[in-house]
């Protein structure tokens, strides 16, 4: 399984740009999925400096990724180049951000 994985409020509270507190029942979550075998992806916007930041504070908390910012050599091979911005092709998404759509058709359902 492929886990693309958010970073700020996601893995680590919300500080941006700064990075905030551990958020260890994700880490620890992740941790245990990629020693399962699955692969993992951190899937955030930061970018350069920020970026580093981010890869540092994961691998400080024995957390490492597979890929970051980027599609698996198998979906590349499976549907060709990327395009830059393209989104990360994965089977969950963990973001902070998220709304699955099965609680949102059934929020919809009981205030109709």
């Amino acid at each position: 399984m492929v886990i693309a994985v958010d970073f700020d409020g996601t893995l680590f509270e919300e500080a941006y740009p700064e990075v905030g507190a551990p958020k260890w029942n994700i880490i620890n979550y992740c941790k245990h999925r990629k020693a399962m075998g699955d692969t993992l992806i951190l899937w955030t916007c930061r970018a350069r400096k920020r970026l580093k930041m981010a890869i540092r504070a994961c691998k400080e908390v024995g957390l490492e990724f597979d890929y970051i910012n980027n599609h698996t050599k198998e979906s590349l091979k499976r549907y060709g180049r990327a395009r830059r911005g393209c989104k990360i092709l994965a089977d969950v998404y963990i973001d902070d951000k998220a709304i699955n759509p099965k609680e949102l058709d059934n929020d919809l359902f009981q205030n109709s």
